[in-house]
């Protein structure tokens, strides 16, 4: 397999895993500069996840009717101007504005750098070259808690922003010099009505789980526009059906594999995003640790996702899918649910090694579900499956931060106090069986489930096979998800 094209393609992905930890770390020093609060500068965080909402339904089509190579290298280009508008914002509004610009080249750098690496991989490589292009985005949340808070304690915020300046410009170039030539498809007119019912219902099912418990507004706007978010997704159910080229393919839900992919891996991810917002603040305000004192005990699960990133091809060739993915996802539940019974008299060297061993098996997991997404979609079909798997996964994590918080806010109702270490033990209790229930998604999928990717029981998908090029391999399955 070609390492290289992987490896280019997650520059993107470096950049915005790195951006993202990095400005939490500094939003205290960056509120103060400009005159505002750090928790009302937390709706800059979530206007990049609105930006995001919005504009990856559209990456597909962008990048069928301009070409994915270039649609991928724009898309740089842009995030490392809403980079440099961040660094000189002066104030809450330009801060704001300026991470959306960010997000609009969020949206499409990560989905169209997939686009990228299905179109030039074969199949039977996939896993390996997914496995690539996560390892330097998993660097990403490893070093940026340290580096935004020497960059913030020892310079200044605004340089937090301005290093992912030379980042893209060598990104850009790596991609003009190395990437293949992506030829444009002559995609179909733009369903204008579907990007805007889309763009609502995403964006308001993002924007209010991710403010429905932030105490600069009141819950009421959150669940307003979660609201609005699902009326949209409605009326865009019924646009689908009859809209001729729909933004969204919702078809591909009649695939089994695909349908089991990004359901059941959006349900694993409620848990696991639950958990680095539950983590670091029962290590604080449940154990009494410094911030430094837990980051340094939770960027263990980064180290064990990369280590499992090494073996996680011959894993899946030798087991294949649904085994791996139904065991992970249980192993991985069990690990979340171990974090309920960690007390300030657990040892370090054990919470280490359960955190260490979490990070493996959710490594190997997310690689595997990324790669079984793609396994029985044809070429054809690649743009219009990546960015439904991306709002998927966007929408699941924000949902997983509210989930936990809703939680940790009804404890508090319940015994009529501030949170205690309990509360955060029956929360990882509860995100647990929701990372668990995905495993029920990947047990009805044949044994054979994406074997021309994983190459397991000899089957490797390689060109000479004589396959006709469908959207899955096997007779569709009636729609009954409705």
């Amino acid at each position: 397999m070609n390492r290289t094209i992987p490896l280019i393609l997650a520059v993107a992905l470096f950049m915005e895993n790195m951006d993202s930890t990095v400005i939490a770390t500094s939003l205290p020093a960056i509120a103060a500069d400009i005159g505002t609060s750090a928790i009302a500068l937390k709706l800059a965080l979530t206007s990049y996840l609105v930006s995001l909402a919005i504009f990856i339904p559209v990456s597909g089509w962008m990048a069928d009717r301009f070409g994915a190579k270039n649609v991928f290298r724009a898309a740089i280009a842009v995030f490392v101007l809403g980079s440099i508008a961040c660094a000189v914002s002066n104030s809450l509004a330009a801060f704001v504005l300026s991470r959306f610009l960010q997000g609009m080249g969020g949206a499409m750098m990560t989905p169209v750098g997939r686009l990228v690496l299905i179109r030039s991989t074969p199949k039977h490589d996939l896993v390996a070259a997914m496995t690539w292009l996560t390892i330097p985005a998993l660097v990403g949340p490893l070093v940026g808690p340290p580096v935004g808070g020497f960059i913030t304690t020892y310079f200044s915020w605004h340089w937090i922003f301005l290093i992912n300046v030379p980042i893209g410009i060598i990104g850009m170039w790596l991609a003009t010099r190395f990437l293949p030539q992506t030829e444009t498809t002559g995609a179909p007119p733009l369903d204008a009505p579907g990007f805007i019912l889309s763009g609502i219902a995403a964006s308001g099912i993002v924007f209010g789980l991710s403010v429905v418990s932030l105490p600069a507004l009141p819950p009421i706007i959150g669940i307003t526009t979660v609201a609005i978010g699902l009326i949209a997704s409605v009326i865009y159910l019924r646009h689908a059906r009859v809209a001729p080229h729909p933004l969204l393919a919702l078809s591909l839900f009649r695939n089994q594999v695909f349908r089991s992919a990004v359901v059941g891996g959006s349900l694993f991810r409620v848990g696991i995003g639950a958990v680095p917002f539950l983590l670091p603040l029962m290590l604080q305000i449940g154990f009494g640790l410094t911030p430094f004192q837990s980051g340094m005990i939770t960027f263990v699960s980064a180290l064990g996702a990369i280590g499992m990133k090494l073996v996680t091809a011959w894993v899946f060739r030798r087991s294949g899918f649904r085994q791996v993915l139904i065991f992970g996802s249980l192993i991985s539940a069990a690990t979340i649910g171990v974090y309920g019974f960690f007390t300030p008299e657990t040892s370090y060297p054990l919470m280490l090694s359960i955190l260490l061993v979490g990070g493996f098996i959710r490594s190997m997991f997310f690689t595997g579900v990324n790669a079984l997404a793609y396994a029985e979609v044809s070429e054809a079909d690649t743009s219009k499956a990546t960015p439904i798997t991306a709002v998927f996964q966007q929408i699941s994590i924000a949902l997983g931060v509210a989930i936990a918080g809703g939680i940790l806010e009804v404890c508090t109702q319940f015994h009529g106090g501030p949170l205690v270490l309990s509360d955060f033990h029956i929360a990882f209790y509860l995100v647990a069986a929701i990372s668990a229930a995905a495993s029920l998604f990947f047990i009805g999928l044949p044994a054979d489930a994406g074997s021309a990717v994983s190459g397991h029981g000899g089957r490797t998908g390689r060109p000479s096979e004589t396959q006709p090029p469908t959207t899955s391999s096997r007779p569709l399955a009636p729609n009954r998800s409705k």
